[in-house]
């Protein structure tokens, strides 16, 4: 038999009911003669809860106390797992991110796992034991808890599988696998069996919240087999791996939609060389990921430069260009906050053309409007009106997987 990590999310684990359940799913892999080292999430929306606790108590509080007050959370939710399954019968030890070894760069709120000790962990799994660990959580060189950001917990799954060379890792959510698209937005969402790591870190990267982007780079990087499966219903999940079987009609593979962009434009631009590279580094500097972009024709020595970004970074942005006016040399900023990226991701599609034209047609039958597109070997994006993107997924994905059922 072989080593299963088993990562748990907030909504597995939400509450007692729910953490028995959790308790019985690692047990039952237990007791198939498998070792089991399960990564916990906070329960339900307690991560939240406890920012706005800290907010009434300091609304500026600093990173290193806020990441030592939200790493509380999982150490919540594994001790009463541990308990749970102590309660079955089962031997089992719940540890901290430190006490599993998990050592991070210094950047609080957002670190980044350096190395995975994992002496700790194989100790306990040589006395039997299932091991339990917080997910979200590392320590840095200095001793202090650091937590990892937004699918830290993916994260910490998929780098204790490749540390301890686990032989599959198993992410249970709240859905089924990895669909064409939201099942619970889109009518008609078909689950996929399986999914190449390129597609799943596109379809992750553009919205799609079933894995976090971070996950599946480490997941591809050290080979991780692994599986996305509801901790509700017991069924096969989605295999996520570097070739997969497929019929050479499915060119698209998932659409995802982005809901947290912000569409900026420079208007008049001067023309002339090395601009763009002024624009786009200074942003870089100042930490900020530009995503879309979109350059004019030049006229009357000048252009025009479009992008994308976070919302969230929209008023650094912002800021970066009105102190930079002047070495910009532009007329003046247009900003539009209502759109949203809608986005087809499959790896078919680069030997197959036609596949945008197909996209856009989509789009024209439903009459929504194109403001930016961009594309790669295996996805295609538009930006479009925010009220217009749940049609425009629908619409595309009616395009793609139903006219497949047809055919």
């Amino acid at each position: 038999m072989g080593l299963i990590v088993q990562k748990f999310g907030g909504t597995s684990v939400a509450d007692a009911d729910r953490i028995r359940n959790v308790a019985r799913i690692i047990t039952e892999t237990y007791r198939r003669g498998h070792q089991v080292v399960a990564v916990l999430s906070a329960q339900g929306k307690t991560t939240d809860e406890l920012i706005t606790q800290a907010a009434q108590i300091n609304p500026k509080a600093s990173k290193r106390e806020m990441d030592a007050l939200l790493a509380t959370g999982e150490q919540v939710s594994c001790a009463l797992c541990a308990m749970a399954i102590e309660a079955l019968g089962c031997p089992v030890v719940s540890l901290t991110g430190w006490q599993a070894g998990v050592q991070t760069d210094a950047q609080n709120g957002n670190a980044r796992i350096r190395k995975v000790d994992t002496e700790r962990i194989q100790k306990e799994l040589d006395k039997k034991s299932i091991v339990i660990v917080t997910g979200f959580q590392g320590v840095n060189k200095f001793g202090d808890i650091t937590t990892l950001g937004r699918g830290g917990s993916d994260t910490s799954a998929v780098a204790l599988a490749a540390a301890l060379h686990a032989d599959l890792c198993q992410i249970y959510t709240d859905v089924d696998g990895v669909f064409t698209a939201d099942p619970r937005t889109v009518s008609g969402a078909k689950l996929l069996e399986e999914i190449t790591y390129d597609e799943m870190l596109e379809l992750a990267t553009l919205g799609a919240q079933v894995l976090h982007n971070r996950s599946v780079e480490l997941a591809k990087h050290y080979n991780v087999n692994l599986e996305v499966l509801s901790s509700f219903t017991g069924d096969p999940g989605t295999q996520v791996k570097e070739v997969v079987r497929r019929m050479e009609s499915s060119h698209v593979s998932g659409i995802a939609v982005d809901k947290d962009s912000s569409r900026i434009a420079l208007v008049g631009l001067k023309d002339e060389p090395g601009i763009a590279f002024k624009i786009f580094s200074m942003l870089a500097k100042r930490g900020i990921n530009v995503d879309i972009i979109l350059q004019s024709i030049g006229r009357d020595d000048t252009k025009d430069i479009s992008f994308t970004v976070e919302k969230g970074d929209l008023d650094a942005v912002k800021s970066v260009l009105e102190e930079n006016r002047d070495s910009f040399h532009f007329d003046h900023m247009d900003i539009n906050d209502n759109v949203a990226k809608v986005s087809i991701v499959g790896a078919g599609m680069i030997n197959n053309p036609g596949v945008a034209a197909k996209m856009f047609e989509a789009l024209y039958n439903a009459n929504i409007n194109i403001h930016m597109i961009s594309t790669s070997e295996i996805k295609v994006s538009v930006l479009v009106d925010l009220q217009e993107a749940d049609r425009a997924v629908q619409s595309i994905h009616d395009m793609f997987f139903s006219r497949e059922e047809d055919d």
